[in-house]
């Protein structure tokens, strides 16, 4: 049967067939990319956008896949049916007709400020999505090697990693950055001069960037900058920040660097001397000379007002990694992590390659903001559960702490780990006290249990045995792994990225284990998971017929596989087994 024709049922449509055809056009203009071949790659990029195969893919991201799929625009469209979705594939073409974009406006985490979302129309989030699948690979093939943030198979901890290689050998200066309302503040002829793409697709950009946004019932023209929630903003971003990194490489070139016996190192040493790690619009620019610092500073600034983007004052910082530098004291925060060195004997010392002393440690641990945030999450949710029961108490905490202590297992989090422990048993005891006020001691203890050779693990009894509270210390802390060079998940390496998928210190270890038991591919389809991917647990046996929780009877499925199963076995209801700050993949779902 043609693909290319649109007579298909939406359960009907071959969407193994569909992904892999849209892949491997994906794959030809990554890789055409990658040879500068401009005019291959616009040639792709036209036949992609044209491609029924990758309309229906957009759609149904949008429709199915997404985590903000029921948010509907200024149209009100959402939930749509699959007939509506048919339709909406056979609808979506370039033009520069755009409704504006629907203003939401979203708490941030841990401040009392609030973020503003533009929500485009379902069928702008679609249209969207197709530009992007176009665009994407041709600029992963040209993103600088240190840039993490909203990219496919990046992540915070990929930064984080990157931060630990640059400065564990060696203490240095830092200059810790953020750039000033970088969505906002975006400058929109130079972003589409740097896109530099084929005129009906610049058109389309153009009016998307134009479209204004409707706050109530007044709408506001937008002369800058990219709206928070469309599919294609992080892209965009990510795009007007290209070339920070290519900068200081090239302002390192300059630089009168000399090695112990007086002689100037060579280019390419001064170009790995200085290194700057982006995620998004925060940065670090790391040496250990002051004066380099600080001149790359200036020549940054510079190139982001170019951009028509600054620098923010309040949140830029000069440190030291091992030393107080003026009023800051030694090491910095970012992505929630704390990152410093600190002295150390001959038995804590870190070692260089040689295996000779260095006389420091280098520390990763979670901020003190984190640990603050973390808590007082834990608090108010222990305070909402005064009237419930402890299994449901546990069950709740359990998804916090789990969340928390995988994102932030990389490094040395144990000493916070085990005092955050400390810390909860307290308020886990004045919220018995407070359920049997008139009660004693020895009757509040009943809420903990000995396990093993654990003693007093706060724990109740079901049907499975004991049902225990997951405590911090208990999960092991992981070495920060970064994504190798400037591999790209276009790149065809399929089975790197699938495996590397599973090592992630976000993924449970089930879901782990399932990947490395299905061997990083959908048992539904047959499909290698991919970054972005909502990934499902499914019981091949569904529960309500009798099946067991066990591996044996455990699957992963893409979500949209999961639905199409679920709905010939009798069992619908979707359980997802990311959590809710699976950072790696939700900082890319949360903008669509």
């Amino acid at each position: 049967m043609n693909t290319d024709s649109p007579m298909y049922e939406w359960n009907e449509i071959p969407w193994r067939k569909l992904e892999r055809n849209v892949y491997k056009l994906q794959q030809r203009i990554y890789k055409a990319s990658r040879r500068g071949d401009v005019r291959t790659v616009r040639r792709l990029q036209k036949l992609l956008t044209k491609s029924w195969a990758a309309k229906c893919l957009a759609v149904r991201r949008v429709t199915q896949d997404n985590l903000g799929k029921k948010t509907a625009g200024v149209d009100g469209v959402k939930s749509l049916t699959p007939k509506q979705r048919l339709a909406l594939v056979d609808k979506l073409t370039l033009s520069t007709k755009v409704a504006p974009t629907r203003r939401v406006w979203i708490p941030k985490l841990g401040k009392d400020e609030k973020r503003p979302l533009g929500i485009p129309t379902m069928y702008d989030r679609a249209l969207q999505g197709l530009v992007k699948m176009t665009l994407e690979p041709e600029w992963e093939a040209k993103f600088e090697p240190n840039s993490y943030g909203f990219r496919p198979g990046r992540s915070c901890h990929d930064a984080i990693g990157a931060i630990f290689n640059a400065i564990r050998y060696k203490s240095k200066y830092v200059l810790d950055a953020d750039i000033a309302k970088c969505f906002d503040k975006i400058d929109h002829e130079r972003l589409l001069e740097k896109l530099n793409t084929y005129p009906t697709l610049r058109r389309q950009i153009r009016a998307w960037l134009k479209a204004g946004v409707m706050d109530g019932k007044e709408l506001f023209p937008t002369s800058e900058g990219t709206p928070q929630g469309g599919v294609i903003s992080p892209l965009l971003a990510n795009i007007a920040l290209h070339g920070m990194e290519y900068r200081i490489k090239e302002l390192a070139e300059e630089f009168d660097i000399r090695d112990k016996k007086g002689h100037l190192i060579s280019i390419s040493s001064r170009r790995k001397s200085v290194t700057l790690i982006r995620y998004a619009d925060d940065f670090v620019i790391i040496h250990e000379d002051l004066t380099i610092v600080t001149r790359c500073r200036e020549i940054i600034s510079e190139w982001l007002k170019s951009m028509g983007l600054e620098i923010k004052p309040s949140k830029t910082r000069l440190v030291h990694t091992l030393h107080e530098f003026g009023d800051n004291k030694a090491g910095f925060d970012f992505l929630g992590f704390n990152i410093r060195q600190f002295k150390a004997g001959k038995y804590t010392s870190g070692k260089n390659p040689k295996g000779q002393l260095l006389g420091f440690s280098t520390i990763i641990t979670p901020s003190r903001e984190s640990q603050i945030a973390h808590y007082t999450k834990i608090k108010e949710l222990i305070d909402k559960h005064r009237a419930q029961s402890q299994a449901n108490l546990i069950k709740n905490l359990n998804q916090i702490i789990r969340g928390w202590c995988n994102y932030f297992s990389i490094g040395c989090p144990s000493k916070v780990f085990y005092r955050m422990d400390y810390l909860i048993y307290w308020k886990l005891r004045r919220w018995a006290k407070r359920r049997h006020p008139n009660k004693g001691e020895y009757w509040i203890n009943r809420y903990w249990q000995k396990m093993g050779e654990r003693n007093w693990v706060f724990a109740t009894r079901s049907e499975k045995g004991l049902f225990s509270l997951t405590e911090h210390g208990s999960i092991k802390a992981k070495t920060p792994a970064k994504v190798k060079g400037d591999a790209s998940p276009y790149d065809g390496d399929l089975v790197y990225w699938s495996t590397r998928m599973g090592k992630h210190p976000e993924m449970p270890k089930r879901t782990a284990s399932l990947l490395k038991m299905q061997k990083g591919k959908c048992a539904h389809c047959g499909l290698f998971f991919k970054d972005g991917d909502i990934i499902e647990l499914d019981h091949i046996i569904p529960k309500s017929l009798g099946g067991k929780d066990e591996y044996k009877n455990w699957q992963l499925l893409h979500r949209h596989c999961h639905d199409e199963k679920s709905r010939g076995d009798g069992s619908y209801q979707a359980k997802s087994v990311i959590p809710e700050n699976y950072q790696w993949i939700n900082d890319l779902l949360v903008m669509c």
